[in-house]
């Protein structure tokens, strides 16, 4: 399946759960046209990956992620060697007597023992067309992985110095994301298409929930998202994505619970904030003061 247009984005993301808005479609239009990586920032819980997600199962593709670390470098990326079956190989030749060591050491560097990262999985033909390659949270690695992707990325192939290079016969189709705790490098960001991924307005976050949490009635989602909305105002350490309202959602139903009250807010604060000096903020009287500038802001 392809995308003929910036509405049909829309709609086959809308199909999957994804509401986005006129300009992200328009990017992921454009990425999908012109075969440029699409580079997302925004904050933690906006909908970054669930765009990768979304477009995956849209588009009939294979999603292939990469989940960025602390310490991540070229070759857990790419490939390493399974060195227990080789040392298993290479105990059974010897036990075997009269192994030929230049056809032992072709048949150790082999594809037979080779194990695929997710940038080299990306390169090969897929099922379906190229697969998507989320490389998520791009953010946290540092400076020469960054180096190495922006290589990868030109031109679409990688090197194994036991086999030679490998290069995609259908360039994947690349979603980068980053929570903007770093500046990522100038260099790797012209190489894509950028969009920053923002929190949506009331109308929007409430068409996000009715698609992600159907079961609430209109009148818990909208005193929901009118709370969420109310608190990202405040200043907190974390303040709560859409990902947070549709869990805070999800546990509400789970208790049954009609109507937003101070005593409901207390007891569930931990499934929209993640820090106890934030959670501290909203005891006392703050639980029902935002609760009060929530219904006011829903008034006709």
């Amino acid at each position: 399946m392809t995308f003929t247009d910036i509405d049909a984005v829309q709609a086959g993301l809308g199909e999957q759960g994804y509401i986005c808005g006129r300009p992200l479609a328009t990017v992921v239009f454009l990425a999908l046209r012109l075969g440029r990586p699409l580079f997302l920032e925004g904050e933690a819980g906006t909908g970054k990956t669930e765009i990768a997600k979304a477009l995956a199962l849209a588009l009939g593709r294979r999603l292939i992620r990469l989940q960025c670390y602390e310490g991540l470098d070229a070759s857990s990326a790419v490939y390493e060697w399974n060195f227990a079956e080789q040392m298993i190989a290479i105990r059974t030749a010897e036990a075997a007597g009269g192994a030929d060591r230049a056809a032992l050491k072709s048949e150790l560097f082999s594809e037979d023992y080779l194990i695929e990262r997710p940038l080299l999985q990306a390169m090969r033909p897929q099922p379906g067309g190229a697969p998507i390659l989320l490389i998520d949270e791009l953010d946290r690695t540092d400076a020469p992985f960054e180096a190495f992707l922006l290589e990868a990325l030109s031109d679409f192939q990688v090197t194994i110095p036991e086999l030679g290079t490998i290069k995609a016969a259908e360039p994947p189709i690349v979603i980068l994301t980053s929570n903007r705790t770093r500046e990522v490098h100038d260099a790797l960001k012209r190489r894509c298409l950028y969009h920053w991924v923002d929190y949506p307005d009331f109308a929007r976050e409430i068409e996000i929930l009715h698609a992600r949490a159907p079961e609430a009635s209109a009148a818990l989602s909208a005193e929901v998202v009118a709370f969420v909305q109310r608190l990202r105002q405040e200043d907190l350490y974390k303040k709560p994505g859409v990902a947070e309202t549709i869990d805070w959602a999800k546990c509400l139903l789970a208790l049954d619970v009609v109507n937003l009250s101070p005593a409901v807010i207390s007891d569930t604060l931990g499934a929209i904030l993640k820090y106890q000096d934030d959670i501290q903020k909203l005891q006392n009287h703050q639980a029902q003061r935002l609760l009060d500038d929530a219904r006011a802001s829903l008034a006709p």
